[in-house]
């Protein structure tokens, strides 16, 4: 969040989608949430988990998400995530600038929409797949029409569409220990004085938490997200060397 007043906004109106949803039998939603606003979202998850807050983006590996207040169970009826797919791609491939995620992204900003209606963007085949709050999606295929050089259309597309293309490297890395410092610096080649930068510039989430503890241990199935680096999942110890050092293995999309 840009200011300390943001952040009180931003925990009001949890408060009041939770008990909106809570005192009408209601489903509510929130826009989709930066890894700050998830900070702030579990920091209060325990006070608002009388309305049964639900996390999703779109996919189970998303990193931008949509709360949802209200739970089947309770309510006695189902209403799904208000998320769509939109595919991007250039009208002539042949012919089309090479795109990345700051040209998609910079293309929709310029569009006057809100940074709270677009979750993740994925780049597969020079096409972009994004998922979009449903009150947004009609707006981007009728405006959105170039992106830099390139023309472009976007039509809807099926979750599994992303997900079939979506890749995943597994590497494996031979550390010290499976602190949170010690597995960042080993990923991203970074120094262990460059990797505390990080946390120290609250840059590293673990599960959607802030973490600022560099001298924390992950665990298997942990998700880390490093702003300005990437996101992994830590699929824990596969092996232990006979000078004790440790075999373990990351899954970096």
């Amino acid at each position: 969040m840009d200011s300390d007043k943001e952040m009180r906004q931003f925990r009001k109106r949890l408060t009041e989608l939770a008990e909106k949803s809570s005192r009408q039998n209601i489903y509510t939603f929130t826009g989709f949430l930066g890894m700050a606003q998830q900070d702030a979202f579990h920091r209060m998850e325990r006070e608002l988990s009388f309305a049964h807050p639900i996390l999703f983006g779109g996919s189970d590996e998303a990193e931008r998400v949509v709360v949802r207040f209200g739970s089947p169970e309770e309510m006695g009826y189902e209403v799904e995530f208000p998320i769509v797919l939109l595919k991007i791609e250039p009208l002539l491939q042949k012919y089309a600038d090479t795109l990345g995620h700051r040209d998609f992204l910079g293309a929709l900003m310029n569009l006057g929409i809100d940074r709270g209606t677009l979750g993740d963007i994925f780049i597969r085949d020079n096409c972009g797949y994004l998922f979009c709050l449903e009150s947004i999606a009609d707006f981007i295929q009728e405006e959105l029409g170039r992106i830099r050089h390139t023309d472009v259309r976007c039509g809807r597309a099926a979750p599994e569409e992303v997900l079939e293309k979506k890749e995943k490297t597994r590497l494996e890395l031979n550390v010290s220990s499976e602190r949170a410092d010690v597995v960042i610096a080993a990923l991203y080649r970074l120094s262990r004085t460059e990797s505390l930068a990080f946390f120290r510039g609250q840059k590293v989430f673990v599960n959607g938490r802030l973490c600022e503890n560099n001298s924390c241990y992950l665990k298997k199935d942990d998700v880390v997200s490093v702003r300005g680096k990437g996101k992994f999942f830590y699929g824990g110890v596969e092996r232990e060397t006979r000078k004790g050092r440790l075999g373990v293995t990351v899954f970096v999309y």
